[in-house]
């Protein structure tokens, strides 16, 4: 379970990478553009994925 944990966190990392990528004269704007929308998604959905497991962590142990 921790190492789950630890991926989604290196996800959630990997996504703020795409998201501020600068623009160079490889990288230009409509592929920044992209990036910027693809880790604003990975963000999203690893932070929701994270809140979930915390969730369900929480109330298994609550019944138990």
């Amino acid at each position: 379970m921790d190492r789950l944990v630890y991926l989604y966190l290196a996800s959630i990392l990997a996504g703020f990478a795409m998201a501020f990528v600068p623009t160079s004269s490889l990288i230009t704007e409509p592929i920044a553009d992209f990036f910027d929308i693809v880790g604003g998604v990975v963000i999203l959905v690893f932070s929701l994925a994270l809140v979930h497991l915390g969730l369900k962590a929480l109330f298994t142990k609550h019944f138990n």
